[in-house]
């Protein structure tokens, strides 16, 4: 059997790996678009690396697009293998992968009239939302904990990372030559205590563990210390400035993840009277998934309902429903959060409300996750920066920028580690890094040898490796 190394290799976007049986099978792990690459972008994202008609199967670890927004364009290549995945991962990605669709569509109308202008040919999107409604047909949702056989030689157990609803550690066992081998790919590791989720759970024996390593080089800050932090930056913003609090936040966890956190705050009479908006389409109908979903909730989110039927509600919050609601808040005079997707500030209607507040010295904006060298989200955080061009138009940055790091949902390496320490290390014959900064995963590959890992590549883009 042999693993190829196609996206998410030495950096953390663009999850592909691709494994290929003695007998010709041919499996991809997750499917994901490349993120805020600049002009590499759209090239990566249309060169897939491997003929996709040739893919048996998918098995997809979670539903965030950098591990599954490619899945449609596969579609449209010609692959119609299954897609193995957990319910909730399937249920949320029927959302995200058509509002992607959508936003391939938008982004190329746009696109064109600046190519028109330039007498150049016009691009066609990478995928539309009709790719995104066609390729749910070949997903099949699996419950946690229970092993699935795709073949007699192959089966597949999703056990939780708590890394997002529906994240998964993927279980493979594979029969070659009669003997089994067992491959674990942990996608995205969450924290031990995530404000919503579950704990991460231990994980079955492997021979050969995928990990990855975003934070293998830092720890988080003390979660009781995040709360009192992301309080006091609302008073000061919101109170003594009186300025907007603009919160970048993907659709899809963090923002489900901050409005339970103010909602804590609102239920204690601690959250100033202010308003918070939550613009994002796609996080409104995602919250509905998590509602249908507290199967995967932790007990102090099933505590919180006995009193409170919605912890995902307040009086003060609001879920914006269209463009012409998200347009308003560009004239909202008062003070007020604004919660909006993407969380790298790469698309949506969160870079109309930087382009809107980022000149404005009452405002913060506040990052709360991961971005990668070369999005938005990573620019605007430059030291000294005086402005920053949004749709092509450069804004002054009088803005504050803030930052609260422990919302991430991706585990620091000691949280990575711990998560690790159910696999006898003396066992894994082969482990490889990804999803991560080369230099990152250098310093956590130090710190996996420290408890007894052996036999750790940090493949490059397009390796193979012989299992």
């Amino acid at each position: 059997m042999k693993i190829k190394f196609i996206g998410a290799a030495r950096e953390v976007t663009g999850s592909k790996h691709l494994l290929t049986t003695n007998d010709g099978k041919r499996i991809l792990l997750d499917c994901g678009m490349f993120q805020g690459k600049g002009m590499e972008t759209d090239s990566l994202n249309r060169n897939l690396g491997f003929d996709a008609s040739t893919i048996d199967h998918l098995i997809l670890s979670h539903a965030h697009i950098d591990h599954s927004g490619l899945i449609p364009y596969l579609y449209k290549r010609g692959f119609r293998g299954s897609v193995i995945c957990t319910n909730a991962t399937r249920d949320l990605c029927a959302l995200m992968l058509a509002d992607s669709g959508h936003i391939q569509e938008m982004d190329v109308v746009w696109f064109n009239k600046k190519q028109g202008k330039r007498g150049m040919e016009p691009i066609d999107p990478i995928f539309t939302v009709e790719d995104a409604v066609k390729c749910m047909e070949l997903f099949i949702g699996v419950a946690y904990d229970r092993r699935f056989y795709i073949n007699d030689k192959l089966n597949v157990k999703f056990t939780n990372t708590g890394h997002m609803l529906g994240g998964s550690v993927v279980n493979l066992e594979i029969i070659e030559n009669g003997e089994k081998i067992h491959l674990a790919y942990t996608g995205d590791i969450g924290r031990p205590h995530n404000r919503i989720l579950l704990p991460p759970a231990a994980f079955p024996q492997c021979d050969y563990l995928i990990t990855e390593s975003t934070y293998g080089d830092r720890l988080h800050p003390a979660e009781k210390e995040t709360q009192e932090n992301l309080l006091r930056i609302v008073k000061e913003t919101c109170v003594e400035k009186g300025g907007k609090l603009i919160i970048p936040a993907f659709a899809i966890g963090r923002t489900q993840e901050i409005v339970s956190v103010l909602n804590d705050l609102f239920n204690s009479g601690r959250l100033p009277r202010i308003d918070v908006y939550v613009d994002s389409p796609l996080a409104v109908n995602a919250t509905d998934v998590f509602r249908l979903h507290l199967e995967s909730m932790n007990d102090e989110v099933k505590h919180t309902l006995l009193t409170d039927p919605d912890p995902f509600g307040f009086n003060s919050l609001h879920y914006t429903q269209n463009v012409e609601e998200s347009k308003a808040l560009n004239h909202h005079k008062k003070p007020c959060i604004i919660i909006s997707s993407s969380g790298m500030m790469e698309a949506g209607r969160i870079k109309h409300h930087l382009a809107n507040n980022v000149s404005d010295a009452r405002n913060t904006i506040l990052i709360i996750g991961y971005c990668a060298p070369t999005s938005l989200g990573a620019r605007i955080q430059e030291p000294g920066l005086r402005e920053i061009s949004i749709f092509g138009v450069k804004h002054e940055l009088n803005a504050r920028i803030a930052k609260l790091e422990a919302f991430s949902g991706h585990g620091d390496y000691n949280e990575m580690r711990s998560f690790l320490s159910c696999q006898a290390t003396d066992k894994v014959k082969k482990t490889f890094l990804v999803h991560g900064e080369y230099n990152v995963q250098l310093s956590y590959k130090e710190k996996l040898e420290e408890v007894g890992f052996k036999n750790i590549e940090i493949p490059a883009s397009g390796e193979e490796f012989e299992l």
